[in-house]
């Protein structure tokens, strides 16, 4: 890596401690962040872990990996030339060909010379005296940055569940998050895959398809609606190029960043067999508007019921074996309160004769053995583990580092009764810190690439308000930040995210506190927050001059 960090003519060059901002991550928003920063004229080192670019995409590679939003919904909109350019070959987009469109973007747009890989920032102090970030990496190095920005994701701590024995087990083991770069082969093999979530959805067909014996270890069924994914049709993308313009725009404007024909009506003042066959049209069509179908399946337990249960029919129909059919639906919390699942023949996997789901929930795992695993009621002789057990979600990425704020403050000690944020986008107590797609944000409600570009492009804006203004420091102010939390909490209480046991509320991680994390009042309505808040001369924050 080069001792200088820009390369733009004119620009000052920057030693190597000192920067004007480091960004941590370099998946979809670390690098639209480095674009727009360099393109403010700023010396910019971003930090990734990774051996290349990509992020969720760079680490997650397991067969079957692919992304449930549209793949021409699922890209960059801040370059008009990118977008015509660039090819999708599917409906919905697998990792590799994600993974070649940021290659692709990070080659384009010059950003690999500001990029450091292979390298891990393990902590962060703000220095009171000079307002400014003293960042800290794995290799032993330091380096001073004026603003410290967070592109680590919303998925990327990986979680593995702690159980007994784990270290005993004598064959091979996989987490989806850390899939090995030149592939698996299960060929012959007895595979056990623990977790039936977005991941384990998409990887378990796909082993299924490999493997002599595949067992699937289910504690808490999924719903899952078919992607009906297929090759991009040229009218298809010719049409969505001519008018991306528009679309992108309505796109923003709506509640989850894409768009999705809502039927006005509550889904109880559909006539029954009405509402049968618009939950079979959205069925059919694949996706997750199947949650759009009718104005209230989010807001209603009643109306979600109508929902649940036609796919709870829909497996009945499509799985062969009643109990095992009956095991697979998912009862006690109101559908799309869990991540909904997007997958292509899940629910047909299990009429294979080489696949056996396993009921955790009714018979615990008590042990993974040299040979295997054991259940109160099972022992099960397996080659392979393979971990669908999702992540620390949300704040994990940023708990893991040791960030500190003013006085010394640790973030996971102020976060240690749940995250509380301005906006999702700063935190009180900890000057000149953005992170991207943060608690207290649309975020994982919606498409992220939609939240992540709003956010990207805020924190730039914001930049460059305090340097042409001879600002050094903004800082949310704890009132501001305890007023968003307030209505943040106020908006989740009219929905019926708060019923679920789900990573969104980080139930999945023991000792973790309940509280529904993304921001539940919709894309658009916090776009218009946010423009507001820059509007009045960034309201809630306070702005100070160096010194």
């Amino acid at each position: 890596m080069s001792d200088v960090q820009s390369n733009r003519s004119g620009d000052t060059p920057a030693p190597l401690g000192r920067v004007d901002a480091v960004v941590v991550g370099a998946g979809f928003a670390g690098l639209y962040m480095l674009y727009r920063l360099r393109r403010l004229g700023l010396s910019v080192r971003v930090y990734e872990a990774g051996g290349g670019v990509g992020g969720t995409w760079y680490w997650n590679r397991y067969p079957g990996a692919r992304c449930d939003i549209t793949s021409m919904d699922y890209s960059y909109s801040f370059s008009p030339e990118l977008q015509q350019e660039w090819t999708w070959t599917e409906r919905y987009a697998t990792q590799p060909e994600i993974l070649r469109y940021l290659e692709h973007v990070a080659d384009r747009f010059e950003l690999r010379a500001h990029i450091q890989l292979r390298t891990r920032v393990t902590a962060a102090a703000f220095d009171e005296a000079a307002d400014r970030w003293v960042i800290r990496t794995d290799d032993g190095a330091s380096v001073s940055a004026g603003f410290l920005i967070m592109a680590t994701g919303c998925l990327s701590a990986a979680k593995v569940p702690d159980i007994e024995g784990l270290e005993a087990f004598g064959g091979e083991r996989y987490h989806t998050s850390h899939w090995p770069h030149g592939g698996v082969d299960f060929t012959g093999k007895r595979v056990g895959v623990i977790g039936t979530g977005s991941s384990g959805v998409q990887v378990i067909p796909a082993i299924a398809e490999q493997a002599a014996r595949l067992f699937v270890f289910q504690r808490t069924p999924c719903f899952s609606v078919p992607a009906r994914n297929a090759p991009l049709e040229a009218a298809h993308e010719s049409w969505m190029k001519a008018n991306y313009a528009e679309h992108r725009q309505r796109a923003r404007e709506t509640r989850a960043g894409v768009i999705m024909d809502v039927d006005p009506r509550s889904a109880l003042e559909v006539p029954p067999e009405e509402r049968e066959r618009a939950y079979q049209a959205r069925w059919e069509q694949g996706g997750t508007g199947f949650l759009a179908t009718f104005s209230d399946v989010m807001r209603s337990r009643e109306a979600n019921e109508t929902a649940a249960e036609f796919v709870r029919s829909r497996i009945r129909a499509t799985v062969r074996d009643p109990a095992v059919a009956e095991a697979l639906s998912p009862r006690g919390y109101p559908l799309g309160t869990r991540r909904l699942c997007v997958d292509t023949g899940y629910y047909e996997t299990f009429n294979r004769e080489n696949v056996t789901l396993v009921d955790v929930k009714a018979s615990p795992i008590e042990e993974i053995t040299k040979t295997g695993l054991r259940t109160r009621s099972a022992e099960y002789t397996l080659d392979s583990l393979v971990f669908a057990t999702g992540f620390d979600a949300m704040t994990g990425a940023l708990t893991r580092i040791e960030l500190r704020g003013r006085g010394g403050e640790p973030l996971a000690a102020r976060w240690a009764d749940g995250p509380r944020t301005y906006l999702g986008v700063a935190v009180a107590g900890f000057p000149n810190l953005f992170t991207i797609t943060g608690p207290g944000s649309p975020s994982v409600f919606s498409n992220a690439i939609v939240s992540i570009e709003q956010h990207v492009e805020w924190i730039a804006d914001c930049i460059a308000y305090l340097r042409e203004r001879g600002f050094a420091c903004i800082e949310a102010t704890a009132e501001a930040e305890e007023g968003w939390v307030a209505h943040a909490n106020e908006v989740a209480g009219g929905t019926l995210y708060p019923l679920a046991s789900s990573w969104y509320v980080g139930a999945n991680i023991p000792g973790k506190p309940r509280v529904l994390m993304p921001y539940a009042g919709g894309v658009g309505a916090y776009r218009k927050r946010c423009e507001a808040v820059a509007a009045q001369g960034y309201e809630g924050f306070s702005l100070s001059r160096a010194g």
